[in-house]
């Protein structure tokens, strides 16, 4: 094994200095180190030694390990070594910016100092009850689109949609959730990311989350990688039944009918997606939907030829003035686009406004949304 650099070391545990012994219970992701990252595993227990001398070590036996090399196996099968190599270079850098990077200028999601000064105000102003209350409100949007091209066996398709779902936000939300979509009728779940509440930081409250949940949706479920999300998820949420679409496409057949799912990796801050690729397998005639965390790539995924995109992590604001009028949007393009249905040249979209929160326990005049999409010919 590998010793791992102290950046990459710190990042995943928050350690401040370089060598640091410690011991840490995990309830469904553990650590494991290849090419100089720390990263995740799923399994029960770990204690772990880093040393100025000796390497990396893990104590808990030789099964412990397997598992470290069979999650780093399952990741290198499962994604182009470019696209990984990316992937976890930029997570390697540790805390995100507030400012630059991605296609934002301003990054108010890992600004932590003024996190604590908003949770503070609606103390304050005894509003935390309230907009606490607010996040656990879930509407329930019926979207229907008109696609004329839309192969005839597939008019009536119906898609559930979830987006930015932070479902570690607290157990209780999670819980909450299930409940609200167990009896909900359709054909396929899509999720367009942020599973995680934080930036960065641990992810087995996340997996944990995604486990239960997942537990309540019916089969088949699709999910793209979001800005909050960690490439390491990838293995672990596969292994619950989560097909995650990284730059790439799958065929849904109804009959002798097809329509392509494509989906990208995070357009927003990791810059990770890549529609040429994602393209590929896709007939220049067939009818394609594409899952992207954020709308910002509406242009480019129009002229790519998709009839129709889902999006979320605008969170429609999010906190917004009474008639939802959003404060920020946290996304480089017109807010038209930025929440609920829109049209661009020949494509059409829709942005979910997020089943979760961010940043702080709060929605204003923005409640979550569970999204029902429902493809028509006419």
């Amino acid at each position: 094994m590998r010793r791992c650099t102290s950046f990459a070391f710190r990042r995943h545990f928050n350690v401040q200095h370089q060598f640091f012994p410690f011991e840490r219970l995990f309830e469904t992701a553990i650590i494991t180190i290849s090419d100089s990252h720390v990263f995740f595993v799923k399994y029960g227990h770990l204690s772990v030694k880093n040393t100025d001398s000796p390497p990396l070590e893990v104590e808990s036996g030789a099964s412990a390990e397997d598992k470290v090399f069979e999650h780093e196996k399952q990741l290198r099968e499962r994604m182009n070594r470019l696209h990984l190599k990316q992937r976890r270079g930029i997570e390697s850098e540790g805390e995100q910016p507030i400012f630059g990077h991605g296609l934002t200028f301003f990054h108010l999601e890992n600004w932590f100092s003024l996190h604590k000064l908003l949770k503070m105000f609606l103390r304050i102003t005894h509003l935390q009850g309230y907009a606490k209350r607010n996040c656990y409100d879930f509407q329930l949007r019926h979207n229907r689109v008109v696609l004329p091209q839309l192969p005839q066996a597939f008019h009536g398709f119906t898609i559930l949609h979830l987006s930015d779902l932070h479902i570690d936000l607290s157990a209780d939300f999670s819980h909450a959730l299930t409940e609200y979509v167990q009896d909900l009728q359709y054909d396929i779940c899509v999720m367009t990311g942020d599973y995680r509440y934080t930036t960065r930081g641990p992810i087995d409250g996340a997996i944990a989350g995604m486990e239960r949940l997942r537990l309540f949706l019916k089969d088949p479920v699709y999910a793209v990688l979001g800005n909050h999300d960690s490439v390491e998820m990838v293995p672990i949420l596969e292994q619950l039944g989560i097909h995650l679409l990284l730059n790439e496409a799958v065929s849904l057949h109804r009959g002798t009918s097809e329509l392509y799912l494509a989906g990208v990796d995070d357009p927003h801050y990791f810059r990770a997606d890549n529609l040429e690729k994602t393209s590929t397998t896709i007939p220049e005639e067939a009818f394609a939907i594409l899952l992207s965390h954020s709308p910002e790539i509406y242009k480019q995924s129009c002229y790519a030829g998709f009839d129709l995109m889902l999006s979320g992590h605008t969170h429609g604001g999010q906190v917004c003035l009474p008639g939802g009028w959003p404060l920020t949007v946290n996304a480089s393009c017109p807010r038209y686009f930025c929440k609920g249905a829109w049209r661009y040249d020949k494509m059409q979209g829709y942005t979910s406004a997020g089943t979760g929160s961010s940043i702080v326990k709060a929605r204003f005049n923005c409640p979550p949304e569970v999204t029902l999409h429902q493809l028509c010919r006419n």
